[in-house]
C-alpha cells in the first residue's frame, strides 16, 4: 500500500469526484472487512485454525457459510480493502497493487496451503476445490 501511495502522483488519475472516490473506499473496505470476517468466523465455528501459517493443523475442513462462494475469503477480504486505498488515492498506477497483492498471496500463501490441506483432506479438498473457486 506504501508503494500504492508513492505512485499515486506518478500519472493520471481516474478521480471523478473526491466525495465519490471517498464513499467507494469505504464501501470496498467495509465489504472487505465483513468477508474476512465472515470467514473467520465460520472457521471459529467449526473450530479449526485461522492461522494461514499452520494449514496442516486444520482439524476440519470448512466448506459453509461465505466458503460455500470462495475458498479464500480473507485474502478477498484484503484484496479489496487494498482496492478501495486504489479507489482513495484515485489512481490508474496504484491499482497495479492489488495485482502485486493477489499474485503474490497466490504464490507465497495460497499454494502452499492448498498443498498442506490436500494432504491432510484428501479427495474431501480435491472435490471442494472443483466446486468452489479461489477467489469469487
Amino acid at each position: 500500500m506504501v508503494g500504492m501511495y508513492l505512485v499515486s502522483d506518478a500519472e493520471v488519475t481516474f478521480e471523478i469526484t473526491r466525495t465519490l472516490n471517498f464513499k467507494l473506499f469505504v464501501l470496498a473496505v467495509l465489504l472487505g472487512v465483513a468477508i474476512a470476517l465472515a470467514g473467520g468466523i465460520s472457521f471459529r465455528k467449526a473450530s479449526t485454525t485461522v492461522n494461514p501459517l499452520k494449514p496442516e493443523t486444520a482439524s476440519s475442513l470448512v466448506s459453509r457459510g461465505i466458503f460455500q462462494y470462495t475458498r479464500n475469503p480473507m485474502y478477498l477480504g484484503m484484496a479489496l480493502a487494498i482496492l478501495g486505498f486504489a479507489i482513495l488515492l484515485g489512481s490508474w498506477l496504484s491499482l497495479l497493487g492489488v495485482v502485486a497483492f493477489m499474485l503474490f498471496i497466490e504464490r507465497f500463501q495460497i499454494k502452499p496451503e492448498e498443498a498442506a490441506l490436500t494432504e491432510r483432506f484428501g479427495e474431501q479438498f480435491t472435490q471442494y476445490k472443483k466446486h468452489v473457486r479461489h477467489w469469487l
